[in-house]
């Protein structure tokens, strides 16, 4: 059964340009940070063959990692690039599937506000007891923490916004996204 597209498809509202500019931009960072992890990696190759001390190269590959993790989620959530199991989905009906969508929904939203509260926590405590990296690099933790709280923070923020366009009949974003790719013939996500 296939939804009819209702507040998901309308005219994007300032808040909806808004919001899909902040997850391409967290998307965007989180790319950089691939890019910064190859060229830092390339770096210490070159680096040891010429006797460079590149030891804290591993400090700020690790937290670029982590990154890449987390400022990506919420624009992969909401593209339908999650690993989503829809076997039961496809099959009941779309008042049925509604209900089902919202559950799922409701369920991630308890446990990505968890993840947001503990992950900003965790964060302001590093930042309030002046901790510093046990590295090669004494750098305040909290700094490199940041993105796993922003990311997390807006995980949040796009798993309450799906939440309110099912709620409202709408359909949900990944579920529309993944269906213009597959119209337009492309089914790499899907692999």
């Amino acid at each position: 059964m296939t939804q009819t597209p209702t507040a998901a498809s309308s005219p994007p509202s300032t808040l909806r340009a808004w919001l899909d500019r902040v997850y391409m931009a967290s998307a965007v960072l989180g790319a950089v940070s691939v890019a910064l992890i190859c060229v830092l990696m390339v770096f210490q190759s070159v680096g040891r063959e010429f006797g460079v001390n590149t030891g804290a190269t591993n400090d700020i590959v690790s937290w670029l990692c982590a990154a890449a993790a987390f400022l990506t989620m919420a624009h992969a959530f909401k593209h339908g690039d999650f690993v989503r199991v829809t076997l039961v989905l496809e099959k009941v009906s779309a008042k049925r599937r509604r209900v089902m969508e919202l559950v799922s929904l409701a369920i991630a939203l308890v446990a990505v506000t968890y993840l947001a509260w503990w992950a900003c926590l965790f964060t302001y405590q590093s930042y309030e007891f002046k901790e510093l990296a046990q590295g090669l690099l004494p750098l305040p933790i909290w700094i490199p923490q940041m993105s796993f709280a922003f990311g997390s923070v807006l995980l949040l923020v796009a798993v309450l916004d799906e939440f309110v366009i099912v709620a409202r009949g709408g359909v949900p974003t990944f579920v529309r996204l993944t269906a213009e790719r597959h119209a337009k013939g492309d089914f790499s996500s899907d692999i």
